[in-house]
């Protein structure tokens, strides 16, 4: 007699964390002051990858790809450690693209 194994979970906490992709304008004092050379220095520490670029009306723009959990503590380290310069942070979620191997400064 054949036994029937039981059936496999696939929701719940055996799920791995979404992949995310977070984009990022900051304002303030945040060009001139090394941003993003302290936002690629911070990326190195995390599993993130993408790109952080000056913009033309004194906003910084931050592209950056990977798990949540990841992408979150990346981005609350680069706060802690430029918060003093960013008066406002506009964010958005969206879907990744998978464009990215590395976190690089654009120019």
């Amino acid at each position: 007699m054949a036994m029937n194994p039981e059936p496999q979970s696939t929701s719940g906490d055996t799920t791995p964390p979404q992949t995310k992709r977070h984009v990022v304008h900051y304002s303030g004092r945040v060009q001139g002051v090394g941003f993003r050379y302290c936002a690629r220095q911070t990326a190195e520490g995390f599993a993130v990858s993408g790109f952080v670029l000056n913009l033309s009306d004194g906003r910084v723009r931050l592209v950056a790809e990977g798990q949540s959990t990841e992408l979150n503590a990346f981005l609350a380290e680069l706060s802690a450690r430029m918060g003093r310069n960013i008066r406002h942070a506009q964010q958005q979620i969206e879907a990744p693209t998978g464009e990215f191997s590395t976190f690089e400064i654009r120019f």
